[in-house]
């Protein structure tokens, strides 16, 4: 029998270093879903039909969306945005955006003799005709949402004589109901589902008989995009979310990321407003969007990674979408007649 002979473990000068984060290869982890939800591509579809249809000016109550890349590419088309409904000249169209307004902005339109198209997201739309039944039945709504978000305030004005608003756990403490026996919940549609629900669970336990809305109140792109940012995060070292910063929703998935232990996540609207300094150390990449954000402006933020070495994409799919809305009825009718008759009467 042939002698054996252990071979000898290698020295420490001899053994293979350990790979550094330079060595490794460079990665970026693509979410899916992203980008512009079904509501947001109504409504922005929506406004550049009314400038095929109508012609320019068509203006516009509030961003018709949340993203500044959307609001200068339609302002472009000829699309004005303004405050109020009553700053909108008589005899001309005036689009309500994505986000919903109060029965009084209705209002506001017919004194000011503007023919108005109607963009609000039909979710949105949903949780006002909850507003509006839980007032007729004389129950205290205590919304859960961010005060001062455009959608609070519409929904809001449905019953401002029945609604509280509740901006976070914190808040519930204070809030005070007639009959705790008639009290029910609702939100705005792009809240953190774990906040919500860590809000819904605080006012459950003041108030036991709490009722819940019939269906999820935050819409569906809304918790998928959140999804697909916790199994991002579990896998990246960085996560970049593109979004405007008075976009709720996109806000939401950068608290959710942190949240799930990325180490770091930015909320940017451009490619060129990301630090170089961010990819220190860093070999993955998690890049996913706002539900009102253009697919342009991730692509150009996936040529940026990919001009620093980022060149190897990975698609990390959560969910399908295939939810799409028809557009405002209004759009079938001539309000370029109508707007001209009401300055007439």
């Amino acid at each position: 029998m042939g002698r054996m002979t252990a071979t000898p473990a290698p020295t420490p000068e001899s053994a293979p270093a350990a790979p550094t984060a330079t060595d490794r290869p460079k990665r970026v982890l693509l979410a899916a879903p992203r980008g512009y939800c079904a509501g947001v591509d109504r409504a922005v579809i929506a406004v550049e039909k009314a400038l095929e249809q109508y012609g320019a000016p068509v203006y516009v109550r509030h961003e018709i969306v949340h993203n500044k890349y959307v609001v200068q590419t339609l302002e472009r088309k000829g699309a004005i945005f303004v405050d109020q409904a009553t700053e909108v000249p008589p005899g001309n169209i005036v689009m309500f955006s994505a986000h919903g307004v109060a029965p009084t902005v209705h209002e506001e339109a017919r004194e000011g003799r503007l023919a108005t198209i109607d963009a609000t997201c039909p979710l949105v739309t949903k949780v006002h005709k909850e507003a509006i039944r839980y007032a007729k039945e004389d129950f205290d709504i205590l919304l859960i949402g961010h005060e001062g978000h455009e959608e609070v305030i519409g929904t809001s004005g449905e019953a401002p004589d029945h609604i509280q608003l509740v901006d976070g756990p914190e808040d519930v403490a204070k809030i005070e109901v007639r009959d705790p026996s008639r009290v029910v919940w609702l939100s705005q549609t792009t809240l953190s589902v774990d906040e919500t629900m860590e809000t819904v669970d605080a006012l459950k336990d003041k108030f036991p008989q709490l009722i819940s809305p019939p269906s999820d109140d935050i819409c569906y792109a809304t918790q998928n995009r959140q999804l697909a940012i916790k199994e991002l995060a579990g896998q990246a070292e960085l996560v970049i979310v593109v979004g405007s910063k008075n976009s709720s929703n996109s806000i939401r998935m950068v608290e959710v990321a942190k949240q799930a232990g990325v180490p770091a996540a930015y909320l940017v609207d451009f490619a060129s407003e990301i630090d170089e300094a961010w990819l220190e150390g860093v070999t993955s990449v998690g890049l996913s969007s706002g539900a009102s954000v253009p697919d342009v402006l991730v692509q150009e933020v996936l040529e940026w990674l990919s001009q620093r070495g980022y060149v190897d994409v990975e698609l990390v799919k959560t969910a399908d979408e295939t939810l799409t809305f028809s557009l405002p009825k209004e759009l079938r009718r001539d309000l370029r007649a109508e707007a001209a008759e009401l300055v007439k009467e």
